[in-house]
């Protein structure tokens, strides 16, 4: 066994809504996979709420830490405070309804090394309506990975371990729905912290999705727009700006030579449009530097005698 499994301490946070018929297998599964692995653990459900009897049940089962709320708070305030309940260096997300492969959670935790954060991207979509999140899910994607200045394969898997120490400092960025884990990739990417992707299988489904499409896409969207704006707005408004100042430049060309050096008026609102918008973008640039909130945990830095193992 190597020094580093020896070292590390994982606690594997479990957000749990319904989810009985899974709930005790999935858990079994995990323990099964971290024994074989010999590394040190905590397997903490948060039942969030289950009015199917997974609290109960939770609290039947061994080796286990149990946080349980009265109420329906969402999975993003369920992973949230199991995240500072938790007691491992490390902490892994996942989930109790059979799509992620859970007894590879040893393996996630090994691709830790040298990064803040591994995140498992799936390589094939068995959601549901799939010809609908599809598409939905490559745009915002995209577009993440341009404001976030790197290549995301899978921005919103919920099958990841990071970093506690470096976690800590964005847990009161997590919103209470699925896109909480949006938000803990687009903040270890916007504050120079690192994320690696490793292939993973997804699997269908057991029971019933929680996800709704419409109402969540539209959350990772703004989750993903409001975390820019929050880090970088200059990404945001400077391609607005320079669209919209080429548009301006290129009418003002067009009336200088179809009308004898007169300014239309379109011209003058489209070239005032993208002063504002410049104009926006610095000022809103400058005042997230002046209140950055300091992060002084160290990024992760590869150890050359783990390297040599």
């Amino acid at each position: 066994m190597q020094q580093w499994e020896k070292a590390i301490a994982i606690s594997v946070v479990l957000p749990v809504y319904n989810e009985i018929d899974n709930l005790e297998e999935e858990v079994r599964r995990i323990q099964k996979a971290m024994l074989e692995a010999e590394v040190r653990y905590e397997v903490i459900i948060v039942d969030d709420g289950s009015s199917d009897g997974s609290g109960e049940l939770a609290q039947t089962i061994d080796d286990v830490r149990v946080i349980r709320f009265a109420a329906n708070r969402g999975c993003g305030a369920a992973r949230k405070y199991g995240t500072m309940a938790a007691k491992g260096e490390v902490v892994v997300w996942t989930d109790v309804d059979m799509t992620y492969p859970n007894d590879e959670i040893p393996e996630l935790v090994r691709a830790l090394d040298g990064y803040d954060q591994v995140v498992g991207a799936r390589t094939s979509e068995n959601g549901s309506l799939p010809l609908l999140r599809g598409p939905a899910k490559w745009v915002i994607r995209r577009l993440a990975s341009f404001l976030a200045r790197t290549q995301i394969p899978d921005l919103n898997s919920g099958f990841r371990a990071f970093r506690r120490d470096v976690g800590d400092q964005f847990l009161y960025l997590l919103p209470r729905g699925f896109s909480c884990v949006t938000t803990l990739t687009m903040a270890f990417l916007s504050n120079g912290y690192s994320v690696k992707y490793v292939p993973i299988e997804y699997s269908p489904r057991s029971g019933k999705s929680k996800f709704h499409w419409w109402k969540d896409t539209q959350r990772y969207l703004l989750q993903v727009i409001r975390m820019v704006l929050m880090h970088e707005p200059i990404r945001f408004f400077g391609p607005l700006a320079a669209v919209v100042t080429a548009a301006g430049v290129s009418k003002l060309v067009y009336d200088i030579i179809k009308y004898d050096f007169r300014v239309t008026t379109n011209t003058i609102v489209a070239l005032g449009v993208a002063f504002a918008l410049a104009g926006v973008g610095l000022i809103a640039d400058l005042l997230v530097q002046l209140n950055k909130k300091r992060h002084d945990v160290m990024p992760a830095t590869v150890d050359s005698e783990l390297a040599a193992d």
